[in-house]
């Protein structure tokens, strides 16, 4: 008997606006100072929502935003917070001690 696997994605997850909100919380809560962890996950986010529109919203080329949100890639606050806006998302910060 051959067992069937199926290609797993993330992307196939992040349906709804609270799907992505939640997805990128939780990477934030994971990657402790893990900075390219949580870019990861944001450029998750933005491939599921559409990368190239995303980038003419952020005012960068498609490949600059995919280079930014990669593992080894090192965006500037400037482009987080633009593409969290663009996703309709934003950053919330609370007290460490209050969690």
């Amino acid at each position: 008997m051959a067992v069937e696997t199926t290609r797993w994605d993330v992307q196939d997850y992040l349906r709804t606006p609270e799907d992505c909100a939640l997805y990128i919380q939780a990477a934030i809560d994971e990657a402790g100072d893990d900075a390219a962890f949580i870019a990861k996950a944001l450029g998750d986010v933005a491939r599921s929502r559409g990368m190239s529109q995303t980038a003419r919203d952020v005012g960068v080329t498609r490949e600059g935003l995919y280079k930014a949100l990669s593992v080894d890639g090192n965006p500037s606050f400037a482009t987080v917070l633009k593409v969290l806006g663009t996703l309709g998302l934003r950053l919330h910060v609370e007290r460490a001690d209050a969690a």
